[in-house]
């Protein structure tokens, strides 16, 4: 039975937000930024230590484990933390939050597309400065009055970062908005904004633990800033759901926080495979941004980018592609293990061997 229109007219519609595809047979995934390696060896360990008979119970709301041991890898207090599930729910929460002057958020034109999705949701208006025409953010266009600014650094899916002197010309420049670096892939590519939250009141950092921390499917993201903006944080959380972190999370969370050694590790051998990725691929022709995260954002001016996405994708290779004007000549490509990478390269060299030019 299809529903009235009348009920329709007062039902909440958006556009969702679209994600990487999840495929379910054995792929060579390089689609969805997620890590290739393991978490860290005491996330497995509080695994398997864990009674399942806790469960019955509900999870610490101040997630108090996590947020100490996060606090102390940061060097903040603990006031200064905020958790969630996964850095998109804390995102959400952030625009929820604090947008909501009526004045445009400013975010860029290429970007995170759940920006867009989420000032849908909560009906907040936005404007989207262009980025140059080599993909960077003119620091420029933020020099207005807003409602509130929002960009990740480094920016997805150009994979484009920005030093913290630029970050900072930003903050000085909107003192009276809230400014939100959203650094889901900062730990592949330089200093963090974290540094200047005790400068700038207005400050927000979000990071993940989906990318550097091989935990994408545990789901956990977290805010850093000063204490007034994490009170009203919670204060939003706790008007939602107040147990919104499962005990298992929490505590393979701190786990994985607290061994930094593995961390550097893993975060050193994905940057390896990276440099060594981007050298393959300018050889066989492509054209690359500057990466800074754990994928490349790459084209060939010999092939068109939407059929070469098909044709790996044909070969179980994964990959992203988007049909934005302003992008459709690119692919985003995870960086993967080496076996994978080379797979993809062994693919890239045949294909380009065999002279079959898909302009």
């Amino acid at each position: 039975m299809a529903v009235r229109p009348e009920l329709l007219e007062n039902i909440r519609a958006v556009e969702p937000y679209t994600p990487g595809e999840q495929p379910q047979e054995k792929v060579i995934k390089l689609n969805t930024n997620e890590n290739p390696y393991p978490p860290a060896p005491g996330v497995q360990r509080v695994l398997e230590t864990m009674d399942s008979a806790d469960f019955r119970l509900y999870p610490d709301p101040a997630s108090s484990v996590l947020v100490h041991a996060l606090a102390d890898n940061y060097k903040v207090g603990e006031d200064q933390v905020f958790v969630g599930v996964g850095s998109d729910d804390v995102l959400s929460l952030c625009f929820l939050t604090f947008f909501n002057s009526g004045k445009p958020v400013l975010f860029p034109d290429i970007t995170y597309s759940f920006y867009k999705v989420w000032a849908g949701l909560y009906r907040i208006p936005y404007e989207c400065p262009k980025l140059d025409e080599n993909f960077r953010i003119r620091k420029e266009d933020y020099y207005r009055e807003n409602g509130g600014i929002i960009f990740p650094n480094p920016n997805a899916p150009t994979a484009i970062y920005e030093d913290l002197d630029f970050v900072e010309d930003i903050l000085a420049h909107n003192r009276d908005s809230i400014v939100i670096v959203d650094e889901a892939y900062v730990d592949f590519a330089g200093k963090s904004a974290i540094e200047l939250v005790g400068k700038y009141d207005n400050l927000i950092v979000t990071q993940t633990f989906s990318k550097a921390r091989s935990m994408a499917g545990m789901r956990i993201g977290y805010a850093i800033s000063n204490p007034d903006l994490i009170r009203c944080l919670n204060d939003v959380k706790y008007s939602f759901n107040s147990y919104t972190m499962s005990r298992a999370a929490l505590a393979c969370g701190a786990a994985a926080v607290e061994d930094k050694e593995y961390f550097a590790e893993s975060v050193g051998r994905i940057i390896k495979t990276r440099e060594r990725a981007e050298k393959t691929l300018a050889e066989l022709g492509f054209e690359l941004t500057e990466s800074r995260a754990n994928f490349l954002f790459a084209r060939h001016l010999e092939y068109d980018a939407g059929k070469l996405f098909e044709e790996l994708k044909d070969a179980g290779i994964y990959v992203r592609h988007w049909n934005d004007e302003r992008i459709r000549d690119y692919l985003r490509i995870t960086v993967g293990t080496e076996e994978e990478m080379d797979r993809l390269f062994e693919f890239l060299r045949a294909k380009i061997r065999s002279g079959n030019v898909i302009a």
